[in-house]
């Protein structure tokens, strides 16, 4: 079968070539360019699916993978004190932090598929993925600190607010619908009716 565009060829290709490179380990590569636009992009789509998520099914009944109870019971009982509504930093990216965190990763390696692949974590869980609110962590962190959020409750500020701002459109609209109602009854009693013209 014969490509029906030149153009075609090139792009599966690309697609074929940036697949190929985000399946390789890090080790096998150095810092290319077009391979970190490669894996911010899918961490970005990671995010924007997750965080759709959070604003549209509550948090406490999610499910992120298949062992959500031991990597929370694993996370609270490394880090039982770790504050998960808004994180420090620090306490994700210092170098003592580091040492207490690799143990806790390299657990689910074989357990979780890509557990150190890279993600995008929000600092202030009740805030959407900005620059100033997001930071770059491996995937199993990612999962112990939102499961924890969900089922602690933190994440629910965010699908509330979602859902007031619904409620809030969805009323206005009633609203407005209303309000045309008794515009069409005011005209009616006026003797105008919908496809009249009123001069003004």
């Amino acid at each position: 079968m014969e490509a029906s565009g030149g153009a075609e060829e090139p792009v599966s290709g690309e697609l074929v070539s940036v697949a190929h490179a985000l399946s390789l380990p890090a080790e096998s590569y150095g810092n290319d360019p077009d391979i970190e636009m490669a894996w911010a992009m899918r961490a970005m789509q990671h995010a924007e699916v997750y965080y759709k998520l959070i604003s549209s099914v509550d948090p406490q009944f999610l499910k992120l993978t298949k062992v959500d109870d031991q990597i929370y019971s694993e996370f609270r009982k490394n880090f039982e004190n770790l504050k998960i509504d808004v994180l420090d930093p620090e306490e994700l990216k210092s170098v003592s932090a580091k040492e207490k965190w690799r143990p806790f990763c390299l657990q689910f390696d074989g357990v979780i598929e890509d557990f150190n692949y890279g993600t995008l974590l929000r600092l202030d869980c009740s805030q959407g993925y900005t620059e100033e609110n997001t930071i770059f962590a491996p995937r199993i962190q990612f999962f112990a600190i939102e499961i924890a959020r969900n089922r602690e409750g933190y994440n629910k500020a965010v699908y509330t607010s979602v859902q007031d701002k619904e409620e809030k459109g969805a009323n206005s609209g009633e609203k407005e619908k209303a309000d045309k109602g008794e515009e069409k009854e005011k005209k009616a009693k006026n003797g105008v009716s919908e496809g009249d013209e009123v001069a003004m």
